[in-house]
């Protein structure tokens, strides 16, 4: 399957974020290291970060293609099959690689592990910036861009599915 244009661009977003995320976990890790508080391997934490990355955007983008396929399933149980199997198989993904970073003695642990948890990272980010909708949602729903008198900022916040 291919990816349509709004997948590739949510999965850039994702990956530019993790790499973001990936500079301030190198550099949080040599500070630590300065003050005592593990060893600064750079060549390991850099294994680490890269390969966690690839797992994560790997992730992610199963997530999409699963979506995408998924909307064109009638079937509400078929539907729902289709995505426990994909959470299984990404879930069972990022498992073996935090087993695989433990193991693996040239891949830093935390430098391995911690880039799974960075598309959720970006992902609350973007969404408190209110980033999370596209511009053509914007210029459909004039409220997106403000709430209502009557509208509560919270309940507007509340509505957005990631």
């Amino acid at each position: 399957m291919k990816l349509q244009a709004a997948s590739k661009k949510e999965i850039s977003r994702i990956a530019v974020g993790t790499l973001v995320c990936d500079g301030i976990m190198v550099a949080a890790l040599f500070l630590l290291s300065e003050f005592g508080i593990g060893t600064f391997s750079l060549p390991r934490i850099l294994l680490g970060a890269v390969c966690g990355s690839v797992v994560a955007i790997a992730n992610f983008t199963i997530l999409c293609l699963t979506v995408q396929s998924a909307v064109e399933i009638e079937n509400k149980k078929k539907m729902k099959k289709k995505f426990q199997a994909s959470y299984n198989l990404r879930l069972l993904l990022q498992a073996l690689w935090v087993v695989a970073a433990f193991l693996i003695p040239q891949v830093h642990f935390v430098a391995g592990a911690a880039p799974i948890l960075f598309p959720n990272v970006v992902i609350l980010f973007l969404q408190s910036r209110g980033k999370l909708i596209s511009d053509d949602e914007k210029a459909s729903h004039p409220k997106a861009d403000a709430p209502g008198e009557d509208e509560d900022p919270e309940d507007r916040l509340n509505s957005f599915e990631v």
